[in-house]
């Protein structure tokens, strides 16, 4: 596949504190026992892909990501580590390295994504329709909360969540129309001639931008070069190029509503709310208005391009680390459901746990469960659905339940842990309770205190 890809890392996300540090970047940020950032590099080189360039926000990531690149991929994946700017946006980022650029067109995947869905199938449809844009949708997740919030543990009610308001094709393979981010929540409208262009839309509030996107180069370094506001692919750079696509169209109809002396009539009925969308079923094609042209004329030839999608089936796993709640329920996914992803040896009771760690006496480890090389676990403790990092030492009458520990964590007797987070390096002494809480790394939670609900960080 003779596409460049870009793998935009991140650097310190704000929504991820306590979790993530500048020692600990959100690329390295642990899902069952391995950084993030190994799920795509992984995927990229099940797609035979070697070559990549991996950008980070911050120069003390590049070098943090670049080590553990070096060891973890040696001899396997040829990757060069990019630094750039601290919130320059994903837009800003592929501005800043456009000079590594060359290829005709360019994969960019997101640091944070999780999935099974190969990066080669939306290569191969945005090769197909010759797009200047094609993007990954993929079901939304209902688990959590939206991918722009976090969680304190508090709200544990399922529900779907509006991620983005979609039109497509009747096919289901060219992208129409995107509301993404504040503008979901507006009372959204759409443009009449754009309905008149397509015949008819389908609309979508259950999908979710995996953030994977194939462009053209030369169209998009020209958007980049041309809108130097433009700071987001999803929210700035993706919404244009659906927008302008047909622009031929939106400009002559626009054109031929001012010979009339009324252009602003005619941009106030061009449009039409979201719910009266569906009702427009018997508006002409998008062949038949570019056959007839205005007053029945054929039209002079139109510039046009295409945005597409590649939409995974629902039996697909795709999620994004935008949020506490997502590194929970991803978590959760890997030692679960998506237990495939997870790259370990599931034993018979459902769970992984390290020739080297250690179990005292009437200690249980239960089903989707994860204990990491060289911890050590006391007497009668009890793990349920919960990740356990390496080199932890956690002692007797400990009880995790629904719960991730990164490493080298150290637990005394008589703990009790649910629901919670805790980072590397924490230390909690005996009889220390924790509900819903997110601990950040190197902090000592007192012997006999409880906490629920709390974010927890060394000042």
């Amino acid at each position: 596949m003779d596409f460049q890809v870009v793998v935009l890392a991140g650097g310190t996300s704000k929504k991820l504190a306590p979790l993530v540090s500048k020692d600990v970047p959100k690329s390295l940020l642990p899902v069952a026992n391995r950084p993030v950032l190994s799920y795509v590099l992984d995927l990229l080189e099940q797609t035979n892909i070697k070559d990549l360039i991996v950008v980070v926000e911050g120069e003390d990531t590049d070098g943090l990501v670049e080590n553990w690149i070096s060891e973890a991929y040696v001899d396997r994946l040829h990757v060069q580590v990019a630094a750039v700017g601290e919130e320059v946006g994903t837009a800003g980022a592929l501005r800043a390295i456009a000079h590594h650029l060359t290829a005709s067109d360019i994969l960019v995947v997101s640091g944070d994504l999780v999935c099974d869905i190969s990066p080669g199938a939306v290569a191969a449809a945005h090769r197909r329709h010759d797009a200047v844009v094609t993007a990954l949708f993929c079901a939304a997740p209902i688990s959590g909360p939206p991918e722009s919030g976090s969680s304190s543990g508090k709200d544990k009610t399922k529900k779907p969540v509006r991620h983005n308001i979609v039109g497509l094709d009747l096919t289901q393979q060219f992208l129409l129309y995107i509301a993404a981010g504040n503008e979901v929540e507006k009372d959204i409208k759409v443009q009449k001639s754009i309905l008149r262009a397509v015949g008819k839309m389908e609309i979508h509030a259950d999908l979710m931008d995996a953030h994977l996107y194939a462009f053209k180069r030369s169209v998009l370094q020209q958007v980049l070069n041309q809108k130097q506001s433009f700071r987001s692919l999803k929210q700035d750079v993706l919404p244009y190029l659906v927008k302008t696509q047909l622009r031929s169209e939106i400009l002559l109809n626009g054109a031929h509503a001012e010979e009339n002396g009324n252009e602003k009539d005619g941009y106030n009925t061009d449009k039409v709310m979201l719910s009266q969308l569906l009702a427009n079923a018997s508006t002409p094609s998008f062949h038949e208005v570019y056959a007839l042209g205005p007053n029945g004329f054929p039209p002079a030839e139109r510039k046009t391009h295409k945005c597409c999608v590649y939409i995974a089936r629902k039996t697909k796993y795709c999620a994004r680390l935008r949020s506490i709640q997502a590194y929970s329920d991803i978590n959760r996914d890997v030692i679960g459901d998506a237990s495939h992803l997870s790259g370990c040896s599931f034993s018979v009771h459902n769970n992984v746990i390290h020739p080297s760690a250690v179990l005292g006496s009437k200690t249980t480890v239960g089903p989707q469960c994860m204990l990491g090389e060289g911890s050590q676990m006391g007497d009668k403790c009890s793990v349920k659905r919960s990740v356990i990092g390496r080199h932890c030492r956690i002692g007797s009458n400990v009880k995790v339940v629904n719960s991730v520990i990164m490493n080298h964590v150290t637990i005394g007797d008589g703990c009790s842990i649910q629901g919670s987070i805790i980072s590397s390096n924490v230390q909690l002494q005996e009889r220390a309770v924790l509900k819903d809480c997110q601990i950040g790394a190197g902090f000592v939670v007192t012997a006999g205190s409880e906490y629920k609900g709390e974010s927890l960080a060394r000042k």
